[in-house]
């Protein structure tokens, strides 16, 4: 045998070697193996782990319920159950720095079962509501249900620091969203970015010296219209959205993306040093002249460098988040194959 077939047939075992012992998904998910599906009914998103990596928090539309509530299951998948209550909608569930209680936010102080129903006027234009939500917190079995915000608009997708007493989220006031940080207990509110436009989902790094978030600053009168429409009309589009990161404080923002495309569900890699995100910067849509609705996972250092895609699947991939070690990641897709108009959570083996 010469050598071009030693080399040719070496080449076939390694490939046979690593999809027999899963070291990368058939997709080409080189990044990722021993995919695992977490969630089998209802339509699920948002998933975050608690601080001690054993159990993960999101958010649900099951149970015959209309609208989405909260759940918490174990890494396995196992134990899954409702924590929230079953009134209103429920959105943007995040553990405590001690795993002592949780955070969600809700529609039930409204007193109705689920918000009325938003139909977009463009059925091509990806959009999310600003529903009325006010911050809760509980005890890690939902009971104990305290409101923390009190204010006439959105509060809403709110996370924790890794070890101060503080919650940074988005809210909606003097017509404008911003993000603000304010202690657990709901006091000391404190307005942190002031640019107009959408800043939203931001998450404090590892050290609790930084945020990432996703934003939109409009850029001339058109612009500026468009977001006051959605601001008066109570929704906001998928324009444009770019990753950003700044001080905690919201002092020396940089901008990390610059494709025109709708990049958000930004979280930080435990090494601080990369941030991984949801985007459609891959799926132009000729037709339409616009991006289109498959995003996928994507890293990039914290100096704008090194994009690179984590997840090749032809549906929906977003809201990332990595275990404490970095080896595992947690996310929501709509890949499965008996059900391809529902979203699930998913957990993979992460290896560089």
């Amino acid at each position: 045998m010469n050598l071009l077939k030693y080399r040719q047939l070496f080449i076939v075992l390694v490939v046979l070697f690593l999809v027999g012992n899963g070291c990368s998904n058939s997709n080409g998910e080189v990044l990722l193996s021993n995919l695992k599906q977490l969630t089998f009914e209802g339509d699920n998103g948002e998933a975050y782990l608690s601080v001690d990596g054993k159990k993960l928090i999101f958010q649900s539309k099951r149970d015959g319920f209309e609208c989405d509530k909260i759940y918490t299951m174990n890494l396995d998948g196992s134990d899954q159950k409702m924590v929230s209550a079953d009134i209103g909608a429920h959105t943007c569930s995040y553990y405590s720095k001690d795993d002592s209680f949780i955070i969600f936010s809700s529609t039930m102080h409204e007193g109705t079962a689920c918000p009325e129903v938003f139909v977009p006027k463009d059925p091509h234009t990806y959009i999310w509501p600003l529903r009325n939500f006010e911050i809760y917190k509980a005890n890690p079995d939902g009971s104990n249900i305290q409101q923390i915000t009190h204010n006439e608009g959105y509060d809403a997708e709110a996370t924790v620091h890794p070890f101060l007493d503080k919650i940074i989220f988005s809210s909606l006031r003097d017509e404008d969203m911003n993000l603000f940080e304010m202690d657990t207990n709901g006091e000391n509110i404190k307005q942190i970015t002031f640019d107009y436009g959408y800043d939203g989902a931001a998450f404090y790094s590892p050290d609790g010296s930084k945020i990432v978030w996703r934003a939109w600053y409009p850029q001339n009168d058109e612009e500026r219209a468009k977001w006051a429409e959605n601001v008066r009309e109570n929704y906001i589009e998928a324009v444009p959205l770019e990753i950003y990161i700044a001080d905690a404080d919201g002092k020396n923002k940089v901008q990390l993306t610059h494709n025109g495309a709708t990049n958000w569900a930004p979280s930080w890699h435990p090494n601080g040093k990369r941030i991984i995100f949801a985007s459609n910067m891959d799926d132009w849509n000729e037709e339409y002249h616009t991006f289109g609705h498959n995003f996928e996972l994507y890293l990039i250092n914290v100096d704008g460098s090194g994009l690179t895609r984590v997840t090749h699947n032809e549906t929906f991939d977003s809201f990332p988040m990595f275990k404490a070690d970095g080896k595992q990641l947690v996310f929501a897709s709509n890949r499965d194959a008996e059900n391809p108009r529902a979203t699930h959570i998913y957990i993979t083996d992460f290896s560089e």
